[in-house]
């Protein structure tokens, strides 16, 4: 639905105030943020998933040993030497070699990381909502942003239009006052008078113009559009949200919060203890069997299976100052969020102050409106009769171009603050 409108406005040469956010957004770099952060979540929490895949490591060595084990020195310290020589048996050589060597696989499953693969999917996760809701809250300040040139573009356009409106006034009462100097009915200094008024409206004319421009190319690099020659359509009185939807700004400090939990979660994951279960296989010299690595040079399969715990009592040394920082960081994040409902309260009540103000402008905008017209009316009968000078009589064209300029002014300024609050609820 929001394309099709998109479209049928850009086909109409009319720009709308939705179709701006929507272009804006799409040509802010930060857009790309969002695909970034999920992608980053995805690989943390999977990493954090395959601490319990089973880890294997594959190593091999080769040792040389400058001395070796030697069995011929214990024989002689029990006295068996002389037993085997009685006997006429020779003494068996066990010795070790000096050359050693190991092909070795080792196999590690973890039981129990005392919570820290948890915590560690848990952190990623807290991080990717906090990077989120900030990625959030810099959108609400670009639609800001958009929203204010696009009001201003708007009130621009009206100052201009009445600026218009008031020269061509200005032009048909230079045409009648010639008139009346050609009939000798008004000086030469009544004609200066009115022309110096047209050249500074023209002036005044240029100075906005020069402005709306500005304001537009501004538009056109946060859309990425061409809407120079567009018409910009005054937005309709903002709809009462459908429920309640929490402040970007709010869903970033409760992010920091979740952020700051599961860092709690981690460090105290540092300080449990840690059960695996693991194996080792080697192919290799010497064997498990030392004797009868002894007697032969051979290399052999050798296996070994276990559990082991692990406990790092260290991390108790630091574990208390840790968790004390992360919640005092917790308390600074919730006195920020209070800060920031206060401010919201505050700016909520003003807003709707001036909406009261603005509103109530309006209803008497339209009949000071009038009564000017009337006034400056009046005036032209009065200065073609003599009445009252041209200085007069510029002065009621005055009033009547500043009343319909505040006109303007207040009903643009109410929609913009009427926006403005709608983005605070």
């Amino acid at each position: 639905m929001v394309i099709v409108c998109i479209c049928a406005s850009m086909h109409a040469g009319e720009v709308t105030l939705d179709s701006c956010r929507i272009w804006a957004q799409r040509n802010y770099p930060a857009i790309r943020q969002y695909e970034l952060i999920s992608k980053s979540e995805k690989y943390s929490v999977s990493n954090a998933a395959r601490s319990w895949i089973p880890q294997v490591a594959l190593s091999a060595q080769a040792l040389y040993y400058s001395d070796q084990a030697n069995m011929s020195e214990v024989w002689e310290a029990l006295g068996l030497t002389d037993m085997f020589k009685t006997l006429g048996k020779d003494i068996p050589d066990l010795y070790l070699r000096k050359f050693q060597g190991k092909v070795q696989l080792d196999v590690q499953q973890t039981i129990w990381d005392g919570g820290m693969s948890v915590a560690g999917k848990q952190t990623a996760q807290a991080d990717a909502r906090q990077q989120k809701a900030q990625a959030d809250v810099d959108f609400d300040q670009l639609e800001s942003r958009v929203d204010n040139l696009y009001f201003g573009i708007l009130l621009l356009d009206l100052q201009q239009e009445q600026l218009l409106q008031t020269d061509s006034l200005l032009q048909k009462n230079m045409e009648r006052m010639r008139t009346l100097y050609n009939n000798d009915v008004i000086l030469q200094s009544d004609l200066d008078a009115m022309e110096v008024e047209i050249l500074t409206l023209g002036q005044k004319i240029d100075a906005v113009s020069y402005s709306r421009d500005a304001y537009r190319r501004m538009l056109c690099l946060i859309t990425g559009r061409n809407l120079m020659a567009d018409t910009l359509q005054v937005p309709e009185e903002p709809a009462e949200k459908a429920g309640e939807e929490q402040r970007a700004e709010l869903r970033l400090l409760d992010a920091k919060i979740d952020y700051l939990l599961a860092q709690e979660k981690t460090v105290k994951s540092y300080s449990m203890p840690q059960f695996y279960a693991f194996a080792q296989g080697w192919y290799g010299y010497p064997k498990l069997d030392m004797f009868a690595s002894m007697l032969s040079a051979e290399w052999g399969l050798n296996a070994v299976v276990g559990v082991r715990m692990q406990w790092n009592i260290g991390a108790y040394y630091t574990q208390g100052n840790r968790l004390k920082s992360l919640r005092v960081n917790q308390e600074q994040v919730r006195v920020q969020k209070d800060i920031f409902e206060w401010n919201r309260r505050m700016q909520t009540a003003q807003e709707d102050a001036e909406i009261t103000r603005l509103r109530r402008a309006l209803e008497d905008d339209a009949r000071i409106v009038e009564l000017r017209r009337r006034v400056r009316s009046a005036a032209e009968v009065k200065h073609d009769n003599g009445a009252i000078t041209t200085t007069e009589l510029l002065q009621k064209i005055t009033d009547e171009s500043l009343a319909v300029s505040a006109q303007s002014a207040h009903r643009i300024e109410l929609l913009k603050t009427q926006y403005e609050l709608n983005k605070l609820k």
